[in-house]
């Protein structure tokens, strides 16, 4: 059991991190390597090397923890770094390389699914199921709240591309959920 003097906050925690204590570095992995591995396995379908990413992750964040500066979110600054994390493994390993489809522009409308009967890990599972680059670009902009041009400075890709990707990710699952709906369904015109 850690120590809740030390712990008890946040900052409590960081700062034991940063002066090398292995019970609040402990603590850190044991509060978030569950949430972080759901990261890196919405980019990364393999569980091992999902987790290589992961560790990988705790392995930078324990390294520039110097460099948060407490200025917004501590998680939401972590989480970018495990994010990024998955972008380059998925950058450098050639198998795992994105297939980014440079086709024409198409029209980004705003896309309502039905989703009554879709629990949240069925939906996961159909976004595991989308091709590397529609699932990376979906997963960064529905999930994670990048913006376009943040998405295509992150992988290397035109801000429309990003744009493409995305609808294209969308049009997929709308079809990947329309094929799970009930079949029963008449048409009242």
């Amino acid at each position: 059991m850690f120590n809740r003097s030390n712990f008890s906050t946040e900052e409590g925690l960081i700062k034991g991190c940063l002066k090398g204590d292995r019970s609040a570095q402990r603590h850190l992995y044991d509060s978030y390597s569950g949430k972080f591995l759901a990261i890196c396995m919405r980019y990364l379908k393999d569980r091992e090397h999902a987790e290589d990413v992961m560790i990988e992750s705790f392995m930078k964040i324990f390294e520039k923890l110097p460099q948060f500066q407490y200025k917004g979110s501590f998680e939401g600054w972590m989480k970018r770094i495990v994010v990024t994390q998955a972008l380059m493994t998925l950058r450098s390993n050639r198998h795992l390389m994105m297939e980014v489809n440079l086709e024409a522009e198409y029209e980004y409308g705003d896309h309502h699914y039905e989703l009554t009967h879709l629990e949240a890990a069925e939906l996961m599972e159909l976004v595991q199921s989308l091709p590397v680059g529609y699932r990376t670009v979906f997963n960064l902009y529905a999930i994670e709240g990048y913006a376009h041009q943040e998405i295509a400075d992150l992988l290397g890709i035109t801000e429309s591309t990003s744009k493409s990707q995305l609808n294209r990710a969308r049009t997929a699952l709308k079809e990947k959920i329309a094929s799970l709906q009930p079949k029963t369904k008449t048409n009242h015109g």
